[in-house]
């Protein structure tokens, strides 16, 4: 690969921002398909419904059309909670990535470019869930295109954040993913990142079995307060 450098979000980087955010969300399906296959009550289903047709028929034939049918159908919904996912931020942040991310301070978007090409990219606002707007930054859309994997773009793109969080003053870097994207999850825990929670943002996510995990970066200076604080202490 072409050596890569980290930029700000120009407006003619969009076409290349969503492709990489749509052939991101295409690639988790595979997995999806394969998770949703080792839940107890899928092999139930796989198992019952031909089962049933065949006490009630007596044909093979039937069994491997209805089992056929079944993998078919599971294999289809596996895509739907990523297809929701990339509708809802094609509508919102992702609709003016300009406006959404470069609008404000505290807020940024970045992409990796090599040889002319964007390759990578992420985003980061000021998480809207805390209280204090400077206490949290939250991270958004960290993708890297296939054939550019493994070259350290990913870590550098989450260098640029942690550093742009220390130099905005925020105290901690917190950001959403499943478990189901284990590069995504193995890179987090390697730089530092830890893992503090779990939920279901919906309930297509909860009926597949999928848990959004919430990973947490403290910064050194918000460790470094939290220690004096302890030592102080009564």
């Amino acid at each position: 690969m072409a050596p890569y450098h980290i930029r700000k979000y120009q407006e003619r980087d969009r076409p290349r921002v969503l492709d990489l955010f749509s052939k991101g969300m295409e690639e988790h399906a595979p997995t999806t398909f394969c998770h949703v296959l080792k839940l107890p009550r899928t092999l139930a289903l796989l198992l019952g419904v031909p089962l049933a047709l065949f006490l009630a028929s007596g044909s093979w034939l039937l069994v491997f059309v209805a089992s056929l049918a079944l993998l078919t159908a599971l294999r289809f919904f596996s895509k739907y909670p990523w297809v929701q996912f990339k509708v809802l931020c094609l509508r919102s942040d992702l609709s003016d990535i300009t406006k959404s991310y470069l609008g404000e301070p505290g807020s940024c978007f970045w992409v990796a470019e090599a040889a002319g090409q964007v390759v990578g990219m992420v985003g980061v606002l000021p998480a809207a869930d805390c209280p204090l707007r400077r206490e949290q930054l939250q991270l958004f859309h960290l993708c890297v295109a296939s054939e550019c994997r493994g070259q350290g773009v990913a870590k550098a793109l989450l260098r640029t954040v942690l550093q742009f969080a220390r130099d905005q003053g925020y105290s901690q870097v917190v950001l959403h993913t499943t478990m189901l994207q284990r590069s995504a999850v193995a890179l987090y825990q390697r730089m530092g990142f830890q893992k503090t929670g779990q939920f279901f943002p919906s309930l297509n996510w909860r009926l597949f079995a999928i848990p959004s995990c919430v990973f947490v970066y403290p910064l050194p200076s918000a460790q470094a307060s939290q220690a004096q604080g302890q030592a102080g202490g009564p």
